[in-house]
Order: C-alpha cells, then structure tokens, then sequence
C-alpha cells in the first residue's frame, strides 16, 4: 500500500502541494526558475516559525535539567548500591519539577508530517488526481524531484550536482557540529534499574542521557538522509537544520539558559 494513499497523509500532501505552488506563483516574476526551491524554504520557515512554542519549552526543559543537576548526582552517590529506590527518587524528582525526559524530541516529532508532506510532493506524479507541476521545477538544472542517490546510480552526476549536494550536506554537518558543542547539556547518566523483584509495577526513569546523546547526533545523520531524499526535501532539511541552531541561540540568550545558576545544592529527601 501506498503510503501517501492514506487520507490524512493525501489531505496533508494536497494541502503542502497547494501552499508551495501558491507560494511559487507569487516568487516566479523575481525568482524564476529558483521559484519552487525558493517556495520550499519559505514553507519551511513558516513551518518553524509556528512551532517556535515547542523551541521554548524544549529550552526551558533543559534550563530544568541544568538546574536538577546537582540533585540527580547527589541521587546517584545516595542510592548508588540501591538501583531500583534511585529509579523510583528519580522519578519522583522529575514529577516534583515537571521536567520531561522527552522534551527534546517535540521538535523533531512535530516537523515529521511536514518533511513526509515535502517529500511526497516530488514523489509522486499526480497530486489530487492532478499532474504535479513542482516535477518540472530545477535548481541550477538539477530536478527537485531527484537525489543525489538515484544521479549517482543513473551515472548522472554533473560537477553541479556534486556542488550542491556538497554545499548541504557540509551546510548541514557544520551546523550540527556547532549545535552539537553549544547546545547540548551535559546530563547525568540515569543507570538502569533491573525488575522489580516483587512484581510490584514501579515507576522506571528513563535514561536522559542516552535521550540526549543521541538527538545529539541526529542531525549530523540528517546529512546523511539528505542524500537518499530528492532535492526539495534536502532543501527543507537544510532550512530546518539551521533554523534550529538559530532558534537555540536566540532562545538560549532571552532565556538566560546559559547563565550559571548559583542554586544551593539542597539535600534531597530520602
């Protein structure tokens, strides 16, 4: 079964088809053949514009974890030899901060519709029963419909190929390398408790450092998805990609979330 078949994927591809067209008319007089291409970043940019409320809760969920720091380390050393009541302290103390191990995830998660919405636009050749017209559409003679993949098993790679995807995909890495080293936390590792001998259902902390380590990573793997999606999505990857780091930063500074925090480590209760 074809996925973009299924109705809310159809309804949100025809809705995507009909914003990048819509916003590709208004560019065509200054942009021209760029036009679609342009589009897409726009759409992109628009996209991360609305979810800029999940970009502040996700720096303020790591304000949280900065701040419970302290606490968690002073956890792991109390109940070091009791794994399964250190899980249960863990737990209790992020409840008590309404702190979310997962917080880091929401943007990813919430761009997921968007980026199968892109991608599906320069997939498929009829859109609402209609010819795709974004199938025609280039940037520097290269299809938007294409990848760098599927150039390089037809043979089709030019010089101008290889330096656009080159220029991604390095947009990409290097963005995600400053990312890497100036947004990531560092987080205290959350052993792992093993089953409850008694059966009993408690409540397991998941791992935040593990979380964390590998969303980390994420988009360092994000150029290398670029070269397997067709041009217009790697487009959006590489929009979103840098958005996000510039989203931090700004975010970051009218947070104050790199403002040492000069908390008294008070003893948490046993």
């Amino acid at each position: 079964m074809n996925i973009y078949e299924f109705l809310p994927i159809r309804l949100l591809v025809e809705a995507a088809y009909t914003v990048v067209t819509g916003i590709s008319d208004i560019l065509e007089p200054l942009a021209g053949c760029f036009s679609a291409a342009l589009a897409v970043i726009v759409l992109t940019v628009l996209v991360r514009a609305v979810l800029i409320p999940v970009g502040v809760s996700q720096v303020k969920a790591g304000i949280t974890r900065k701040r419970l720091a302290p606490k968690i380390s002073e956890l792991q050393k109390k109940y070091k030899k009791q794994p399964e009541l250190m899980q249960q302290k863990l737990t209790e103390l992020y409840k008590k901060e309404n702190a979310s191990p997962f917080a880091g995830c929401l943007p990813l998660l919430a761009q997921m519709p968007v980026l199968m919405a892109v991608y599906g636009l320069f997939i498929n050749a009829t859109i609402d029963g209609h010819v795709n017209e974004l199938l025609g559409h280039t940037l520097f003679g290269l299809p938007l419909g294409t990848s760098f993949v599927k150039l390089l098993g037809a043979g089709d790679l030019t010089g101008t190929a290889i330096t656009v995807y080159l220029i991604l995909v390095v947009l990409i890495a290097v963005v995600a390398g400053f990312s890497r080293h100036l947004l990531t936390p560092a987080t205290p590792e959350t052993p792992t408790a093993p089953p409850a001998k008694n059966g009993a259902d408690a409540p397991a902390m998941p791992d935040l450092s593990g979380v964390m380590k590998t969303l980390s990573f994420m988009p360092f793997l994000t150029a290398i998805f670029a070269l397997f999606v067709p041009l217009a999505a790697a487009l959006y990857l590489a929009t979103t990609t840098t958005w996000t780091l510039g989203e931090r930063l700004v975010l970051n500074k009218l947070l104050g979330a790199n403002e040492p925090r000069s908390e008294a480590t008070t003893p948490v209760s046993g």
